[in-house]
């Protein structure tokens, strides 16, 4: 029961804290089950977040329906989903007539543009624990060059980026499995010639 009631909790802190959409709320995400429950490690994190891109939909409440399906089956997903939706939902529609009543007030200006910089700040802070992710796992050359191919084709081509996540998915996918293909083969030769040798 306390696992649910972990993710019930870490999950409603991000739904209420993560002001600013999904973008903003990744970071908040990543501490919950990273850090603070250790649900996943920082690399699978990564991962899944690269994977949740590729899809359709909010990107706060795939991240929330894997975290809670990985914690607790379908019913931690669904925990992790309320959780996470229902108080922005209450917030949203107790604060919307109010909102509305003062949205020329330069205050709820002045709130939204001192939020700015704060998340501006968290997502370059997950920039750069995620570039140095990719140094140590594929050097800084070859890094540079997936990030220089990534915004040419994104910035300047106009691809989507979940459809460029893709192809590197599918490309890491092949490669790996080469790789593996390869290794099975080398070892059978290792056997085969210690048998001969025998």
């Amino acid at each position: 029961m306390g696992t649910y009631v972990d993710l019930a909790v870490g999950f409603a802190r991000t739904g209420v804290t993560g002001y600013g959409g999904g973008p903003s709320t990744i970071p908040l995400i990543e501490y919950e089950a990273v850090e603070k429950y250790k649900w996943m490690t920082e690399e699978e994190f990564g991962e899944i977040l690269a994977l949740a891109n590729t899809l359709p939909g909010p990107i706060a409440t795939k991240m929330a329906a894997y975290i809670g399906f990985k914690v607790k089956g379908n019913l931690g997903a669904a925990v992790a989903i309320i959780t996470h939706i229902l108080p922005s939902i209450v917030a949203m529609i107790s604060l919307l007539g109010v909102l509305y009543t003062f949205r020329k007030s330069p205050i709820v200006g002045g709130m939204v543009q001192g939020v700015t910089p704060v998340i501006g700040f968290m997502l370059a802070e997950m920039a750069y624990r995620f570039f140095e992710n990719g140094r140590k796992g594929l050097g800084i050359s070859r890094m540079l060059l997936f990030s220089a191919v990534s915004l040419v084709f994104v910035q300047f081509l106009g691809w989507h980026p979940g459809i460029l996540i893709a192809v590197f998915l599918v490309s890491a996918f092949f490669i790996a499995s080469r790789k593996e293909k390869a290794a099975s083969h080398s070892n059978k030769i290792i056997m085969q010639r210690k048998e001969k040798i025998l």
